[in-house]
């Protein structure tokens, strides 16, 4: 079974740094691309940053590119999302999902999805 286990979210103040980590399993790695999703309470869930494991190409939503940094490690079969210099606004769900793909674009549809782990931005 396709399994995606998003980890690394907490509690931090603006200004700092988290990694999120998304590990998975039970598909083959390389073909597939990993995106990165953010709902805040009361707004549609927004694409954030997408990385396709078969060829590094990524896409990062305006609202993020400059702080948010997405890398994967495909001996761990796990994708990271370094989110720096963190704001109030970041504050959401996070979510990772997969999609058997070669590319990685916005707006691209999602196949698989694993749970959040919450990320909180205190002012």
């Amino acid at each position: 079974d396709v399994q995606l286990q998003a980890s690394g979210g907490g509690l931090v103040q603006a200004g700092g740094s988290l990694r999120l980590s998304c590990a998975a399993s039970g598909f083959t790695f390389d073909d597939y691309t990993i995106g990165w999703f953010r709902q805040a309470p009361g707004k549609e869930r927004e694409g954030v940053s997408c990385i396709s494991s078969s060829n590094g190409s990524t896409y990062y939503a305006d609202s993020v590119r400059g702080r948010f940094l997405i890398s994967s490690d495909d001996a761990k079969n796990t994708v990271y999302l370094q989110i720096d210099s963190l704001k109030p606004e970041d504050t959401a769900v996070y979510y990772c999902a997969a999609v058997s793909s070669w590319y990685c674009l916005e707006g691209m549809e999602y196949d698989y999805w694993g749970q959040g782990t919450q990320v909180t931005v205190s002012s």
